[in-house]
């Protein structure tokens, strides 16, 4: 196999361009990097100015709702819906035959329609659409579509899709059954690992599955325009990606379609690939020459999910005398719902990403996907890796009580080198975790509390390892992952063209921080255009943690080729040798005499006179990454952050009641761009975790139900997430080990701080009152169970 080529998990060729150019931990001065700067939209959303979806109108705008199934699996048997139709105020009517083409966002497992052709497969599957002139039209009409169903039989867990199916499978024709991945990969001697082991912890564990709750439902316009061209406004995280895909379905040239991502509020990953009301507005758009708007429900973005899977996990972890890590062996199911979304991706990184921040000797697992009759699951912040650092972080501690030892000294004598290799063949090039662990020891007062506090309180730690963008596209090409572009104005502004998504985390400050460092021009004077395919360049969207990484080294590779031009033009005017100048706080100045000066904007016209209009454009993609064996690109990254947890709680003995009045998160971030915006992203991935495993719990009716697959509580009034009043008071501890690779030496922060909260939190109970609960989520009823069986 050639040096361009590796073997993907689904063992087709993944062919890899050359690796862009590499702009270290350069930093230029540092008159911006590294500053507590507003964020560049902040003012716009602190005021109610910035624009969502839903505030878009148009002239002429039809209504879109989706008419969806009422029953978890069945055949469609016939769609009749003239009586829709010939209501006043409705304008057409859709189904699933008119787009039949199946689309996933992973190439290789295209199993879904923009609406049911054949079957239904959960509770909420869209059958049919209806564009009318407002939204209670629409939902009126959608009651009078009569749709003749053949019921079958539900299939609502792992251990029934594991059983060969009633009726029939839920995607006909899977030679598997309901089995949709199965991976099983092993590094190293694992029989001899446990055998050397002193201490074995040997047990199953269980992750619920949990939703996203965005603030803004999804939503989505579609728009004709002239000449046959079509425009989607939509609430995405991946607008290219959805241009590609809609193309596809729609059977349209891609360069016809435009997609425009406005101000998003909120995705954490249930964005991040293409839905149901996008293909509808598209193609009903271009039925009826008019625009088109669909929104969702809250009761809709439920169903809708693609969230974290829930996972029924065996973990085995073996230590020595001293401690250290032997052998860890897991076998994972996974419930993925009704359709692919990621799926095969997520079976790969509930194992692929579990081999730092620790050494281990050898490590195996097994990981199966099933498809079950409920909506499907996807990525949620921490994509696949979440829920086995749960199980594994409280077997460690386990093992490491075996032993007696201290579960902090325990990770302390485990953590993998500075520069190392996983046992799985992931590249480290700088990790931070040990100044983590010695950071949050010393924060929380770990030496002073850990086992000495009284009965009810108590202290735990946990870490994590998460990527900094993913090696892997979400579909294979050798064109760069990332692209952007830099235009200098002679009024002395820039501004910037980038297809990445600002999802809420920060990119578009990100790339004002990084045009204003370089060409030293004022923050204020740097202009975004991001999200929208015909303006900017292509980047794969916001998902694994990649923007800071991948979009950022692009930037900087955009600003530096601008940079040596101003560079020159300012050292001709000023008699000086670019050398021995900084572009810096609105000025070009020589570095041994600050008299010497010329501001910015004359900078820009010179260097315009000399060269023409001023534009440039940098590219990032990765270099080779991963194990040369089926599946080892998966998991591989450019760089990988690290996170420790010590969260300390508080139980009422007699209730039950769970109380975290404090976490601390020490989290390695590589540079921090931004110091306020890395805080806030630890704190809201902290919260997250905190949810999870306190009250979030995404669930349904079983089969011996009157509704078998309906859920439980689809409103934020019936799925509970902590309110200010049940949030702990975060510590934000940044550390930073500068990558080389990284732009400024950034690495990610706005996924690897949720991963680690939970254990932390499940080991602090166990330091307060001796249990260990090992299924998620973990209630004030379950603990006082557990204690009651303690007496």
């Amino acid at each position: 196999m050639s040096d361009k080529k590796k073997r993907d998990q689904g063992g087709a060729d993944i062919v890899k361009g050359k690796a862009s150019p590499i702009h270290g931990v350069d930093l230029p001065g540092g008159d911006v990097i590294g500053r507590p700067l507003r964020k560049a939209d902040g003012l716009d959303k602190a005021t109610g100015l910035a624009l969502y979806t839903d505030d878009i109108q148009f002239p002429d705008m039809l209504h879109a709702k989706i008419l969806r199934s009422p029953l978890p699996h069945a055949r469609i048997k016939s769609i009749d819906y003239s009586e829709a139709l010939a209501m006043d105020g409705v304008v057409d009517v859709m189904v699933g035959s008119e787009l039949p083409i199946p689309y996933c966002v992973i190439p290789w497992t295209r199993d879904e329609t923009a609406l049911c052709t054949d079957k239904v497969r959960f509770i909420g599957d869209g059958v049919a659409a209806v564009a009318a002139v407002d939204e209670a039209t629409a939902i009126e009409a959608c009651k009078r579509i009569k749709v003749d169903y053949e019921a079958l039989k539900p299939i609502l867990t792992i251990e029934a899709a594991k059983q060969p199916p009633e009726d029939e499978a839920i995607h006909v024709g899977n030679r598997r059954g309901n089995q949709h991945k199965y991976v099983d990969l092993s590094f190293g001697d694992l029989d001899a690992g446990f055998r050397h082991s002193t201490s074995i912890a040997h047990d199953d564990y269980y992750f619920h599955g949990t939703t996203h709750a965005p603030i803004e439902p999804h939503c989505a316009i579609g728009k004709p325009e002239p000449g046959g061209q079509l425009c989607i406004i939509s609430a995405t995280q991946v607008p290219h990606y959805l241009q590609r895909e809609l193309a596809r379905v729609l059977g349209m040239a891609q360069q016809n379609i435009r997609v425009i991502q406005p101000a998003l509020g909120g995705a954490f990953g249930g964005k991040s690939e293409p839905f149901d009301l996008e293909f509808v507005v598209a193609h009903l758009a271009r039925k009826t020459g008019r625009p088109v708007k669909c929104l969702y429900t809250r009761e809709e973005v439920f169903y809708s999910h693609r969230g974290r899977h829930p996972m029924a996990m065996n973990f085995k972890v073996g230590l020595d005398d001293e401690g250290k890590i032997q052998a860890v062996r897991s076998k994972i199911d996974l419930d993925g719902g009704a359709y692919s979304s990621f799926g095969l991706v997520t079976t790969y990184y509930a194992g692929q990403l579990l081999t730092g921040p620790y050494d281990f000797a050898s490590y195996g697992f097994t990981s199966t996907r099933y498809y079950t009759n409920k909506p499907c699951c996807g990525p949620k912040r921490g994509h696949g890796s979440v829920q086995p650092r749960f199980a594994f972080e409280c077997a460690l501690d386990e093992a490491a009580a075996g032993l007696g030892l201290d579960p902090m000294t325990v990770r302390e004598r485990n953590t993998m080198p500075r520069v190392a290799t996983t046992v799985n063949g992931m590249r480290v090039q700088s990790n931070g975790f040990l100044a983590c662990l010695q950071a949050a020891r010393k924060a929380s007062g770990w030496d002073e509390k850990w086992g000495k506090l009284p009965r009810g309180r108590g202290i735990g730690v946990a870490g994590s390892m998460y990527i900094s963008g993913t090696n892997y596209p979400v579909y294979p090409n050798e064109m760069p992952q990332s692209g952007v572009t830099v235009q200098l104005d002679r009024s002395g502004r820039a501004l910037v063209l980038c297809g990445a998504s600002d999802i809420g985390q920060g990119s578009d400050s990100m790339f004002t921080y990084i045009v204003a460092e370089e060409l030293g021009i004022e923050p204020g004077h740097v202009r975004i255009v991001s999200s929208d395919t015909d303006l900017t360049p292509v980047d794969l969207g916001a998902y694994s943690s990649r923007i800071t990484f991948m979009a950022g080294n692009a930037c900087i590779d955009a600003c530096r080729r601008l940079r040596k031009l101003l560079l020159e033009a300012a050292a001709t005017a000023l008699g000086q040798s670019a050398k021995r100048l900084r572009l810096a706080g609105g000025y070009a100045v020589a570095v041994d005499d600050t008299a010497v000066s010329l501001p910015m904007q004359e900078v820009f016209r010179l260097a315009e006179a000399e060269n023409g209009t001023l534009s440039a454009s940098g590219w990032y993609n990765t270099p080779l990454l991963g194990g040369e064996y089926r599946g080892g690109t998966i998991g591989s990254s450019p760089a990988y952050s690290f996170t420790c947890h010590v969260a300390e709680v508080d139980i009422d003995l007699e209730t039950g009641e769970l109380r975290v009045p404090k976490v601390w998160v020490a989290h390695d971030c590589g540079r921090a761009l931004n110091p306020v915006i890395v805080e806030g992203q630890m704190e809201g991935s902290t919260y997250m975790g905190a949810a999870e495993l306190m009250m979030e719990d995404q669930d349904f009716y079983p089969a011996d139900h009157a509704a078998p697959g309906l859920h439980l509580g689809p409103s934020l009034l019936d799925y509970p997430i902590p309110t200010s009043s049940e949030v702990p008071e975060f510590e934000a501890l940044i550390i930073e080990s500068l990558d080389p690779e990284g732009p400024y030496g950034a690495k990610e922060a706005g996924e690897g701080p949720l991963h680690s909260t939970i254990p932390a939190i499940a080991n602090a109970i166990h330091d307060a009152v001796g249990i260990r609960l090992k299924t998620l989520p973990i209630t004030a009823a379950k603990i006082w169970r557990a204690l009651q069986e303690t007496h």
